[in-house]
């Protein structure tokens, strides 16, 4: 097969990715070998590639190609998740656009269109994740709302409810008043705001005495019921047992006392909203308050908030500032900054509200899962300093707040029969509710049964999923979930070690009795150069497609993966992706070359060749036991530039040049089948990285049959390493650049032979003789015991080395260009001795400073040694 002069990235890829999928090599059924299980953090049904989902599955696919040569049964289950607030708020967006309100439609009627917008939406991102490369058992692609997942979803809520772990309970939850839903704490992110501190009076009912209280939200005035004091605040002891009005509605209300007021914050007086402020519903709950809810669910005011009714909370708070203001009762506005609960999704701002929700009972659920991770160890965080925050999460852990006033997704399994706050049961379904209901002795019509209108919370699901797409819910003996499950590794972001990861674990344990997978690698978030979060909004996130157009899919993985160090986050950059384009042009041009040496059957190996590709081969195994380090830690961005420096440096840069014929003269078979063996284990070493370009070059070396595809190759099996000839070759690699560094300083032309004599002080062995004197192209090279007269000399280590420049250079210019390197290093030298010299700056200063400045000392020191050789052998 004629080889193509350039890499062509875009149709390489097509073509092998419908090779693999024609071929099925990414599906896995249970066998005799060793399973290797990844589950795929579900991304949104409704998603798009970015930048976040390019790093996360770039490091699982390198895991799963890993797992797969190694000869492990690899398996990676991809899918999408419902994510019920993102994905209802689209389908509302798109209905408004056509006109429709929701609360127009049943949910039945809405559901419709949320399927419908999941058909034609859903499952974009699974399609655009092959084009990265990702070798994901596609058949096995689960959805969250499947009919499989979700009675899994409703087994587990009914399982959890019969333990007495699932109640309901009227709480002050998180409101999200754009999704019109509940949010769990954890899905409230604290945004520091700049605001107001308003100082408002408050008449004391039958006098003319006031009261100022400082708020930062004026227009919650409507919801007070109390005013607090603190009992111990001798300012406000005449105001015990009085009573309050509030201003504009006129609302006489108690004035209380309670040691929770802080007597410096403030004006030392606090009003009390107990329908508004959690702080304010136990202050309520203790002195039997009235709660007053005061919102809409959309945040605009209801009654209470009189001639306000219907206007956004925002608008309000601007015009009850100035209502007050015209009438005197505000007193003075402070700048205030303060953090706001706002919502991780929709990013509106949270009311806290009181409302009936469903709860889940986490403090005993979590304690196997805080064993897990920080007792036992059964579950690894990578890196570990991650286990600080799943401590603190995990040991002040809250019950989960799981319903959710959506139509999208798993609808909560509870059936109402009467107005009681008890009368319902919680049921797989009608049927069986009816069944429940008619054994109480309650006689009801079926169709009168009313099921709980709210839906799951989507982490309610997406909490089983790495038993759930195993069905190890429902048929928790099936053959994959003994075989697959625990899982191996989990690969995601910080951001949800809580939302997810943390709840996986408590699942895993719960519901199986075992951690759900033994490893989490938890990857930075990217950023650009200047440190920014990846977004939209900045327009500084590259639309994740074009880059793989760009540069090929290999090029973005690399660049990727080069600029992500575990755990920390990744600044991006995409001259990173050219450097792993040129990488893989660099590969192809190394294959050229090889295919296009001609044979000479005839012709013995050279020792040189010999020499190089023993050296070669015990480098390659050196390397291979770091690179198995570092996919050990989870280090995939070292384990890469190891991979990157050994083919780029050890075998583009050195091997291939010291087996290499002379110009247009034929290679021996010995040579060039051993360089083709080592190429095909370096193709194995960096496929799970560049997968399709490896994938060419390894079916262009020879005619495969399916069953000899590089992606179910064998890892390069381990050998011995010579230490001995890698050190030998390091030092020979010295001499082969003092030679260069001389051709190129003296213009002398590489096809002119030079001679090179040395004074062999360190006594290294001669093995590499052959090949300094060929990459050298040296007309001799001997030992000598003496200086050489008249000639360019530099060193490595004690060795020196002559290279005679009689009659070939001007002495009198070299002399005079010496004598300026000379001055300047001993400057240098001087300088950094005056530095070395300050104990201020030996004993204060880091190690591997203090460190780096010595070795500065020791090569300047060589340098002018090796200059004033030069020097003295000129002037003879």
């Amino acid at each position: 097969m004629e080889i193509p002069s350039k890499y062509n990235a875009l149709s390489v890829e097509k073509k092998w990715y419908d090779y693999w999928m024609e071929h099925n090599y990414f599906h896995s059924v249970p066998d005799e070998r060793e399973p290797y299980t990844i589950v795929i953090p579900p991304p949104n049904v409704t998603g798009i590639l970015h930048m976040g989902h390019m790093l996360n599955n770039t490091i699982q696919d390198v895991l799963i190609r890993r797992a797969r040569l190694l000869g492990k049964n690899a398996c990676w289950v991809p899918g999408t998740d419902h994510a019920s607030i993102a994905t209802e708020a689209k389908v509302v967006a798109k209905l408004k656009h056509q006109g429709i309100d929701k609360n127009d439609l049943t949910r039945d009627e809405f559901l419709k269109h949320a399927w419908d917008w999941t058909e034609e939406y859903g499952g974009v991102i699974l399609e655009q994740l092959k084009k990265l490369g990702c070798s994901c058992d596609w058949d096995r692609t689960k959805f969250t709302m499947d009919d499989d997942m979700s009675e899994a979803v409703i087994d587990v809520f009914i399982n959890l409810y019969n333990k007495g772990l699932i109640y309901r309970g009227f709480r002050m939850v998180n409101w999200d008043p754009e999704a019109k839903t509940t949010l769990s704490d954890e899905e409230v992110e604290y945004v520091e705001k700049q605001g107001s501190l308003y100082y408002l009076q408050y008449k004391v009912e039958g006098s003319s005495e006031t009261l100022t209280i400082a708020t930062t939200r004026p227009e919650t005035i409507f919801g007070d019921t109390a005013i607090c004091i603190n009992p111990n605040d001798e300012r406000f002891t005449h105001l015990k047992g009085k009573k309050a009005i509030v201003p504009i509605c006129n609302r006489v209300i108690p004035i209380i006392e309670d040691e929770y007021v802080d007597i410096e914050f403030g004006t030392g007086c606090l009003k009390v909203t107990p329908a508004h402020d959690e702080n304010d519903k136990v202050l309520g709950d203790k002195h039997n308050l009235e709660v007053v809810d005061i919102f809409n669910v959309d945040a605009s005011l209801n009654s209470y908030g009189l001639h306000y009714e219907g206007q956004d909370r925002f608008v309000v708070r601007k015009a009850i500032a100035k209502e007050l203001k015209d009438s005197g009762q505000l007193v003075k506005t402070e700048n205030y900054i303060n953090k706001v609960g706002t919502s991780e999704r929709t990013k509106a701002v949270i009311e806290p509200k009181l409302s009936d929700q469903w709860f889940l009972k986490m403090t005993d659920l979590a304690k196997p899962a805080i064993d897990a991770v920080l007792k036992t160890g059964d579950v690894k965080l990578f890196p570990k300093k991650f286990e600080n925050t799943y401590r603190h999460w995990m040991e002040n852990i809250r019950d989960w707040n799981i319903s959710r006033q959506l139509y999208w997704g798993q609808q909560i399994p509870a059936y109402y029969y009467g107005d009681g706050k008890n009368d319902f049961v919680v049921a797989k379904n009608l049927d069986d509710a009816y069944s429940q209901i008619s054994e109480k002795g309650i006689f009801i019509k079926k169709e009168d049964i009313r099921q709980d209108n709210d839906a799951l919370d989507t982490w309610f699901s997406s909490w089983l999923w790495p038993m759930s797409v195993f069905d190890g819910i429902r048929n928790p003996d099936n053959e994959e979930i003994k075989y697959y499950y625990p899982t191996n590794d989990l690969v995601t972001g910080p951001d949800i070690l809580f939302f997810w990861v943390a709840r996986m674990i408590v699942a895993g344990y719960e519901f199986k009795g075992e951690r759900p997978f033994e490893n989490v690698y938890l990857t930075g978030l990217v950023r650009d150069k200047q440190r920014r979060k990846m977004s939209k909004s900045l327009g500084n996130s590259p639309d994740a497609l074009k880059l793989i157009e760009q540069y090929g899919a290999d090029g973005v993985r690399v660049g990727l993966l080069l600029s992500s160090a575990a755990g920390n986050d990744l600044l991006f950059d995409e001259e990173l992706c050219d450097q792993g384009k040129k990488f893989a042009n660099k590969i192809w041009n190394a294959f050229r070359l090889i295919k296009g040496w001609e044979v000479d059957k005839t012709i013995s190996q050279p020792n040189s060749s010999k020499i190089a590709l023993d050296w070669f081969e015990s480098k390659f195994q050196k390397t291979i036991i770091e690179i198995e380090d570092h996919f050990s830690k989870y280090r995939l961005s070292d384990a890469l530039m190891a991979t990157y420096k050994l083919i780029w440096d050890d075998f583009c840069g050195w091997t291939l040049e010291m087996i290499k014929p002379a110009y247009k003269q034929p290679i021996d078979v010995a040579t060039l089948e051993k360089v083709i063996s080592i190429f095909e284990d370096l193709l194995k070493v960096l496929h799970p990285f560049m997968p399709f370009l490896t994938e060419e070059i390894w079916q262009y070396i020879d005619k495969r049959l399916p069953e000899q595809a590089l992606i179910i190759s064998k890892w390069p099996m381990k050998t011995t390493v010579n230490e001995g000839l890698i050190n030998e070759f390091d030092f020979a690699s010295e001499v082969i650049s003092g030679i260069r560094n001389i051709r190129k300083q003296k213009n002398i032309a590489f096809k002119e032979t030079i001679d090179c004599l040395l004074i062999n002080n360190e006594n290294n062995n001669s093995t590499f003789d052959e090949v300094i004197i060929k990459l050298g192209n040296l007309s001799s090279f001997k030992l000598v015991t003496d200086a050489v007269e008249g000639a360019l000399t530099f060193r490595v280590k004690s060795n020196e080395y002559f290279i005679p420049m009689a009659g070939s250079i001007d002495v009198e210019a070299e002399v005079k260009k010496l004598t300026e390197e000379l001055n300047y290093t001993e400057g240098f030298l001087k300088s950094v001795q005056k530095k070395l010299s300050n104990e201020r700056f030996v004993n204060n200063a880091p190690e591997q400073v203090v460190a780096s400045e010595r070795k500065k000392e020791a090569d300047a020191k060589a340098k002018i040694e090796t200059i004033k050789a030069s020097l003295a052998n000129l002037s003879v």
